[in-house]
């Protein structure tokens, strides 16, 4: 009798879960094991001839390639910047629209707004906002904000990708914030505010404790949305002025698409995944820690 239900239940989860698990590991899992494979050889992409040639790809990467340093580097100090800016700004908007305002529905609304554009539409609208609108505005006020060469200039161009990205997630970060912001215990709150805790200690005390799973959740995405930013690269600043804003997302494109080494290019992408999937952990290990219960 228990074989048999045993059977029934192993069938049953075989027609629910195996379809799915097969398309999974048709898509996902196949092409990942198959980019590692490539990471050891030398191919390009064209001709059928696949030569193995072990580490050299990974050593070439490491001693050598000092474009790829200097994409990581970008994306390094891109994510930290987009990570603590984006999250500020949605977290403060979440507190603003958690407040009795007549006008909180729709001001979510227009703040969530520009996270439905696609990445490459918003860039290459923002490029001719920073090139044209600016300039326009810079020469009617002559205003030095609006008269910088912001997509011409090494440090100008990094701050144009950082408001972008920060105007495009702050957005979604916000309403992640505002869900868990609802479901703190206002009697909590109000005993904070009875024992004399002012509004900041209130804040650090007790809200940010309590809403800690969701800063897990928008730390998670922050981060490997910034690290993974390709679309706003490529349309707002085609990795320019001389690849001083190139990701490394766009680097391994560059590498394994128009200079047809993809055996390098998979190499790159492995380190890159190994990368993020560690800062990733580390964060979430982290961030989890400090969550409590009520």
């Amino acid at each position: 009798m228990k074989a048999k239900h045993r059977l029934s239940d192993w069938m049953l989860q075989t027609v629910f879960v195996g379809p799915a698990l097969v398309f999974f590991s048709i898509i996902v899992i196949v092409p990942f094991l198959m980019s590692i494979y490539y990471s050891f050889t030398e191919w390009n992409g064209v001709t059928s001839t696949i030569k193995w040639i072990g580490l050299d790809n990974f050593k070439k990467i490491i001693v050598d390639d000092k474009d790829f340093h200097s994409s990581f580097w970008f994306t390094a100090k891109f994510t930290i910047t987009n990570v603590v800016l984006a999250n500020l700004v949605g977290f403060s908007l979440a507190l603003l629209l958690t407040q009795a305002l007549k006008t909180r529905n729709i001001l979510r609304t227009v703040f969530f707004m520009p996270n439905v554009i696609g990445g490459l539409l918003l860039g290459f609208i923002w490029q001719f906002i920073f090139v044209k609108g600016f300039a326009t505005i810079g020469e009617a006020t002559n205003i030095g904000f609006f008269q910088l060469p912001w997509l011409g200039d090494a440090p100008t161009a990094f701050w144009g990708l950082v408001i972008v990205s920060v105007w495009q997630t702050a957005g979604y970060l916000m309403v992640i914030y505002i869900a868990a912001l609802a479901n703190v215990p206002k009697d909590i709150v109000e005993a904070a505010y009875i024992d004399g805790a002012n509004r900041w200690q209130t804040l650090r005390q007790i809200t940010i404790p309590l809403i800690m799973p969701a800063v897990t959740v928008c730390l998670f995405l922050t981060i490997s949305w910034a690290f993974k930013m390709y679309d706003l690269n490529v349309s707002l600043t085609k990795g320019g002025p001389f690849n001083s804003t190139q990701s490394v997302a766009l680097n391994i494109y560059d590498e394994a698409f128009r200079n047809n080494r993809y055996g390098l290019g998979t190499a790159k992408a492995f380190i890159f995944f190994i990368v993020v999937a560690l800062i990733t952990m580390v964060q979430v290990w982290t961030t989890k820690k400090k969550e409590v219960e009520v």
